[in-house]
């Protein structure tokens, strides 16, 4: 939707200070950093505590931005082309022109509020819903004074449901929320100690949360909890809230609306039974941490009721069943390789009790070093007395059995001796950044996972440059939280009991080993695929205990089959009875495989003239026959596809026979990533997943909504200044004009940037533009013809390929497949992995 800047500057109330014609506005812009849309922005000068919008304008409107908001009078010239609104408070206009947007829409509102959780549960009922509704949601976690109205502003006619969430930290400020959301529905979490500063108590913090839903028809919380069932049930008296308002508590009472009966942890699962209103369902959540259940309940116990009252169109056991499908969400941090052999988990964005809970789960998750330190900072504003703080950040780090504990700040020095009342792993204390600094080479980091967890005013930054690993600057990022995405995204086209196994050869497509293992199993993939025993070995060493599948097996990895638990795909008769033979020589018996049989790649695989050979020697093999499989030559060519079908009633006929030989079920898959989207016929018991879970849609459809997860970043060397027949790099491909700024970049063939990309053939991105390469590419080095673009320094940072820069239009260029580009990123360049 858009409204004009005349429209808008009248329902703010506003003045125009300068009018040049009435634009349509379609977004809104607060953070010159995002502007996508100049000439249908409208920028609003925010006034913080820090930084005024308004020393931004020149440079928007030198940008193209043409909108503004403004609350002080400016000038003018030098903008007579821009329509310049002036209203009495930034903020508070930009919330009024969002509850008017909001006021334009009569659908179902969902707000979120609470101390934890909201964002986990908005994105877990937007994965039980969406396959019903078109669903407008906060982005990220969008719920403070300025996240909600952008989050509001998203909302178009198109839209069936809204779900947002809203936080607050003081007095006063759940009544502008809630003017803008006005939300029908409410879900309150939980309330806690995140954000305490601004209230006397957690009654009175309680209270002002509850606010949101003073208009609400239905109010969704947990009454196991004692402060909030007492804070909710003092809202419903104060509002004299009865007749048609509904609250739905849940928890294990049996007074409880929605009524857990009764609960099995299985380990890696949860199995619950719930009843409301004599109409019974079965969950099965695929974790059992209780703050992860605790989440996945508010949203089912919504969707329970929704189903119940009959305001949910889709059948309940639908909505059920697909709880299993429900993933973690990726978190905030990054992990890294660090100095000696150290992994660095860097979460130095905030420190209260809530993330660092977060983040020591994730420190937990990482099995690549037996050792754990955390760098923790002094906890700021967390509303509690120290010792009741200090005392639970000891029973935290000794509940993840954390090693070693160094405190940097002098508040969480002056509680060494509270935290070491339950902590008793090493502890060491420090007053400042400057002093660790000082102190780094006497603490001997070596083997071992370190959590940065710190507050954003102690500048963490500094330790983290200390201890991550240099090897030089062309880094390799890859966003876990991408890659998070893209595996709900193919899940979601999955029947509830089809299994997806996850391919990380070639070292995970080029993005890394074990990091990238760690996310798979913390999502529960249910395999992984490599090409090679030396690989699976790798990521056994790296602490992942999932099942492995070796595609390439060799006679010689047999030991490491056996000793790191890996399961060999048999695509021979020579390779099945040197394994057979191997067997029976080492005393075992029903050794793990997988059998690939050969429909039409014609790569690996038994032939079809060996079927009838197989079926007759497998029964007496002292082997257990995992799985069964075959590979589409062409899933992702629609022309090919009566070749696919082929393949696949080939394949079927020989699996229905080979279960019958055997005398037990197998599980069965043929189908790739594109396959997983154009032929869902053809999903059976499991999937493969490769290259669409690194963002690169293979199928053509585009309807997945997939991210790259890989960029791939270098810096500037040298700005170089050339004269007309200047040539440029080894024989002398390129030729200066006169003019020509050229850019000598910190990456070459060496790094897995193709020597086909020289002489103009490849682009990097620069400041915001397509800079071509000049010259032949060096092993090391590759110069970029930067004639033109302004501001360009030595030491800038130059995209390769990424969000700027897709790795397809890289391929394309060289004439090669996605494949090949992200497989060939050398070892040398450095992974960042970011969630």
């Amino acid at each position: 939707m858009s409204y004009s800047i005349r429209h808008i500057a009248s329902v703010l109330g506003g003045e125009f200070l300068h009018f040049r014609g009435d634009d349509p506005i379609e977004h809104l812009l607060l953070d010159s950093r995002r502007l996508i849309f100049p000439a249908t922005s409208l920028f609003f000068a925010l006034r913080g505590p820090r930084r005024d919008g308004g020393a931004y304008m020149e440079e928007l409107y030198r940008r193209g931005v043409r909108n503004f908001v403004v609350t002080d009078q400016v000038e003018v010239s030098g903008m007579e082309d821009a329509n310049i609104v002036k209203v009495t408070d930034t903020l508070e206009a930009l919330q009024k022109l969002a509850a008017f947007h909001r006021a334009q829409f009569s659908i179902p509102v969902i707000a979120i509020t609470g101390s934890n959780g909201k964002t986990i549960v908005k994105e877990w009922l937007n994965e039980l819903l969406e396959a019903d509704y078109s669903i407008v949601r906060s982005p990220k976690s969008y719920n403070s004074q300025t996240g909600v109205p952008l989050s509001v502003w998203q909302m178009e006619p198109t839209h069936e449901l809204g779900i947002f969430e809203a936080g607050i930290s003081r007095r006063g400020e759940m009544d502008r929320l809630a003017a803008i959301l006005r939300p029908t529905i409410g879900i309150f979490t939980n309330i806690g100690e995140a954000h305490s500063e601004g209230f006397s108590s957690l009654a009175e913090k309680a209270a002002e949360k509850l606010k949101l839903f003073d208009g609400a028809e239905v109010v969704v919380y947990c009454n196991d909890q004692v402060e909030t069932e007492t804070a909710v049930l003092k809202w419903q008296e104060a509002g004299n809230r009865y007749g048609d308002f509904v609250g739905v508590s849940w928890g294990h009472r049996p007074d409880s609306v929605v009524w857990i009966q009764s609960e099995e942890n299985h380990g890696d699962s949860m199995r619950m039974k719930l009843s409301l209103h004599g109409t019974y369902g079965e969950v099965v959540l695929p974790f059992t941490d209780p703050s992860s259940v605790e989440n996945a309940m508010h949203a089912i116990a919504l969707c329970f009721w929704f189903a119940v009252s009959g305001k949910l169109g889709t059948p309940l056991e639908k909505v059920l069943l697909r709880t299993q499908q429900l993933a973690p969400i990726a978190m905030r941090l990054e992990l890294k390789s660090g100095i000696n052999q150290c992994s660095i988990i860097n979460d130095s964005y905030s420190a209260d009790l809530s993330s660092l809970g977060i983040a020591l789960d994730f420190l937990s998750q990482q099995q690549q070093n037996a050792r754990r330190t955390v760098i923790l900072s002094d906890i700021l504003e967390s509303g509690r007395a120290e010792p009741e703080l200090y005392a639970e950040v000891g029973r935290a780090l000794q509940q993840k059995k954390v090693d070693r504990l160094i405190g940097i700040g002098e508040r969480i020095g002056a509680n060494a001796k509270v935290i070491g009342e339950w902590f008793s792993g090493e502890q060491v204390y420090l007053g400042s950044v400057g002093a660790f600094k000082q102190e780094v080479h006497r603490l001997h980091f070596r083997d071992e996972t370190i959590l940065l967890k710190g507050a954003r005013v102690f500048e963490f930054e500094e330790i983290d440059r200390l201890l991550t690993e240099r090897i030089h600057q062309t880094v390799l990022e890859i966003d876990l939280d991408a890659m998070a995405g893209n595996l709900r995204a193919y899940r979601q086209l999955l029947r509830p009991a089809t299994r997806m196994m996850a391919m990380v050869k070639a070292f995970a497509y080029g993005s890394g080993s074990y990091e990238i293992a760690n996310l798979l199993q913390f999502h529960g993939v249910d395999y992984l695929g490599v090409a090679y025993a030396d690989e699976g070995v790798a990521l056994r060493r790296g602490g992942i205990r999932m099942p492995i599948i070796i595609m390439n097996t060799e006679n010689a990895a047999f030991d490491s089959l056996l000793q790191y638990n890996l399961e060999p795909v048999i695509y021979s008769f020579p390779l099945l009875r040197s394994l057979e033979k191997w067997l029976k020589r080492e005393g075992v018996a029903a050794f793990p495989i997988h059998i690939e049989l050969e429909t039409g790649m014609n790569r690996l695989g038994f032939a079809a003239q060996e079927w009838e050979e197989l079926l007759r020697v497998l029964p007496a093999a002292p082997l257990k026959v995992q799985s069964v499989f075959s590979h589409f030559a062409a899933s992702e060519e629609a022309q090919q596809d009566a070749f696919s079908k082929r393949q696949a009633a080939a394949y079927l006929e020989m699996v229905a026979r080979m279960e019958r030989a055997l005398g037990y079920s197998f599980i069965k898959h043929i189908s790739n990533s594109a396959a997983i989207v154009r032929m869902p016929e053809w999903q059976l018991d499991m999937v493969r997943l490769g290259i669409g879970l690194y963002g690169v849609d293979s199928s053509g459809v585009g309807e997945l909504g997939l991210c790259e997860v890989s960029t791939l970043k270098t810096t500037i060397a040298q700005i170089k200044h050339l004269h007309d027949g200047d040539t440029i790099g080894y024989n002398r491909r390129g030729i200066a004009r006169s003019g020509t700024v050229t850019a000598t970049v910190r990456i070459g063939y060496a790094d897995g940037y193709s020597r086909n990309l020289g002489n103009g053939v490849g682009k990097m991105w620069v400041k915001g533009r397509l800079a071509p390469t000049i010259g032949s590419i060096s092993m090391d080095l590759t110069m970029i013809d930067i004639t033109g673009i302004p501001d360009v320094k030595e030491g800038d940072e130059i995209v390769v390929f990424g969000k700027e820069l897709s790795v397809r239009k890289l391929a394309e260029w060289v004439g090669t497949i996605p494949y090949e580009i992200l497989t060939g990123v050398s070892q040398r360049v450095k992974r960042v992995y970011f969630g």
